[in-house]
């Protein structure tokens, strides 16, 4: 042991230790330095920069998109609400470069090509800092999974939000409309500031009608928010104000029947109370299930349903123009007495067809061997071809157009909905305009019987038929009962709005045309009659058939045998009660035969649900 500390260099190894000392010492006070400098960078060189950026990492402004008015109908029964669903957002300034960060989502969570072309198109239109959809309607699973993987995905996350829905699938969807994703040229009109966070708009019927007051006012928030983009607290916020409840004048029992009894068929049944000009019912079927609309639908979903050739998307109730054959008889009969062309004494003999002074062409009546001797309410009654032909003739086609446009042919009816067709109704400067030839005199007789130019909407049916069943006062239709603010529960009714009325030279005309309606449904000759003789109240009505192609080089035909499209369009207008009406119907079954065989039993089956509580089947 003594001789091994003799051997010891202790000089030389204080030396060493002092050098490791000095060289330790070195290092730290080097380290030291650059973190002093560093520091100087941050806090001095660089300070108003990055204080910049933190202010911007830790506050962020926020939208928060208000909750969607709820649609019910005039019983409480609600139409249209919303349910909580999850989507998935991305912030492109803070997701890095975007195609890699979709690409990475798309290994844990599906999304289609529809969902990436949509992004594109918001990305394209949206600041870098917007969050912007790119998958909604997330299922557990997706939340779950996404959540796991979240830190791996800055600029990235899930969000809450109340979507759009139809618990009754495609029941009044043609009434309701839905809601869609906002596109550009929508946005191009839009107060952005108001459609902050939100995504959906109302596209057709109700929600569009009433998009502001469905809506809302989106409100926002201040709030801080770590590296991960959590939300740590809020500093201020104003709350959204949510959308008004729409209460619509629809009764929801009534439209169920209108609904099942057109099923199988392509058509439309409008129903109104002729006393407010409120909508009852508002049938156009097929329909289709609005729910599939709300995220948005793939252009191979909605090319699909385009080329159905039953074409569920077609509003016909508004949008679609006919006819009316037989049932503009009434107004036919109504201007005849008002000019004092025809009286209800009045008798023609009424053969199998008629004929222009000088002129051989025959206008033949839909009864083989004619009427023989009619007067106006029988004529109305066997829905007589030829009374009216003559009658129409009298009348020549400015008298016709002048007296048919008081009670809104030719225009829309000024309802609060969108897409109102306007129809036609024929004049002599009509053609020279829209065609660029004179008017002839056997296009007027054809005007008679509701052919040839005319057209009109399932919807211009059910208000004339309120017009008649009113005696001459009219109401604007609509399907606005009243509104309801979320935030007060203030109720808010709609009072009726009143038209010009229509005032006859003698009311005894009211109750001429209107005594010949109800014979239709109950004298014994009657083109209803076999629909309406077991009814427990009176009503009256107008059967219609209308052409859809000319069959004049046709001596006789069996309908079987003709092609679908090429039948004869089926019609009914009708009221009940006779004194204070309730409830006025017009029915189109396109293709559908006579209107006493299709039409008639339909319109009877609405009008039994309203004035009995149920459908006389």
């Amino acid at each position: 042991m003594y001789q091994n500390e003799a051997f010891r260099d202790k000089s030389k190894e204080s030396r060493l230790l002092s050098s490791r000392l000095v060289f330790c010492i070195f290092i730290a006070l080097l380290l030291f330095l650059l973190l002093l400098f560093q520091l100087a960078r941050l806090q001095i060189i660089g300070f108003e920069h990055y204080s910049t950026l933190s202010t911007d990492n830790r506050i962020k402004l926020t939208a928060l998109p208000p909750p969607r008015g709820l649609i019910y109908d005039r019983n409480g029964v609600i139409l249209a609400d919303n349910f909580p669903t999850y989507r998935l957002e991305i912030i492109p300034s803070d997701s890095g470069d975007v195609g890699k960060t979709i690409e990475k989502l798309r290994n844990i969570i599906a999304m289609s090509d529809y969902d990436i072309k949509k992004f594109t198109q918001a990305l394209k239109r949206k600041k870098d800092f917007q969050s912007i959809p790119i998958k909604f309607n997330l299922t557990n699973e997706e939340v779950a999974k996404f959540s796991v993987d979240r830190h791996l995905f800055p600029g990235v996350d899930i969000v809450a939000q109340l979507t759009r829905n139809y618990p009754k699938r495609d029941f009044a969807s043609h009434a309701l409309g839905h809601v869609g994703r906002i596109n550009e040229s929508e946005l191009r009109t839009l107060n952005s500031s108001d459609y902050q966070g939100t995504n959906y708009i109302g596209k057709l019927g109700i929600e569009k009608a009433y998009e502001k007051i469905l809506h809302g006012k989106t409100g926002f928030q201040h709030v801080e928010i770590n590296a991960q983009g959590r939300v740590l607290r809020v500093f201020d916020k104003q709350a959204p104000v949510p959308g008004s409840d729409v209460y619509l004048t629809i009764d929801s029992k009534l439209q169920s029947v209108a609904e099942n009894a057109l099923q199988g068929y392509e058509g439309s049944i409008v129903a109104m109370d002729p006393l407010t000009g409120d909508i009852l019912a508002f049938a156009s079927m097929p329909g289709y299930d609005p729910n599939i609309f709300v995220h948005g639908v793939s252009s191979k979903v909605f090319g699909g349903m385009e080329q159905d050739p039953r074409h569920p998307l077609f509003n016909r109730a508004v949008g679609g123009q006919y006819p009316p054959g037989s049932t503009i008889k009434p107004l036919i009969a109504l201007a005849g007495l008002e000019y004092g062309t025809t009286t209800p004494g009045r008798t023609i003999f009424a053969g199998p067809y008629f004929k222009l002074p000088d002129q051989e062409r025959k206008y033949k009546d839909w009864k083989e061997e004619g009427h023989g001797w009619v007067n106006l309410s029988k004529a109305i009654i066997q829905s007589c071809d030829v009374y009216f032909y003559d009658l129409a003739h009298r009348l020549g086609i400015n008298r016709i157009h002048n007296f048919l446009s008081q009670f809104g042919l030719g225009k829309t009816t000024l309802i609060d909905f969108p897409g109102e067709a306007t129809g036609i109704l024929p004049s002599r400067e009509w053609k020279k305009k829209t065609i660029g030839t004179i008017w002839f005199p056997g296009e007027t007789v054809i005007t008679g019987i509701g052919q040839g130019y005319m057209l009109t909407t399932p919807l211009q049916l059910a208000a004339v038929t309120s017009v008649i069943a009113a005696k001459g006062q009219r109401f604007r239709p609509r399907f606005l009962l009243g509104s309801e603010n979320r935030i007060n529960d203030i109720l808010k009714i709609q009072k009726p709005i009143e038209l010009t009325r229509i005032s006859l030279e003698s009311e005894k005309n009211w109750d001429n045309v209107i005594e010949a309606m109800i014979g239709v449904n109950f004298a014994s000759n009657g083109t209803a009659r076999r629909t309406w003789q077991d009814a427990k109240y009176n009503a009256a009505g107008k059967t219609g058939t209308a052409q859809v192609v000319s069959l004049d080089n046709i001596e006789s035909y069996e309908k079987e045998n003709l092609s679908k499209h090429l039948r004869d369009h089926s019609l009914f207008i009708g009221f009940a009660p006779i004194k204070e009406p309730k409830i006025a119907v017009a029915v189109v079954i396109e293709h559908g035969g006579t209107g006493s065989e299709r039409a008639a039993p339909i319109a009877k089956k609405v009008i039994d649900t309203y004035i009995l509580g149920s459908a006389d089947l």
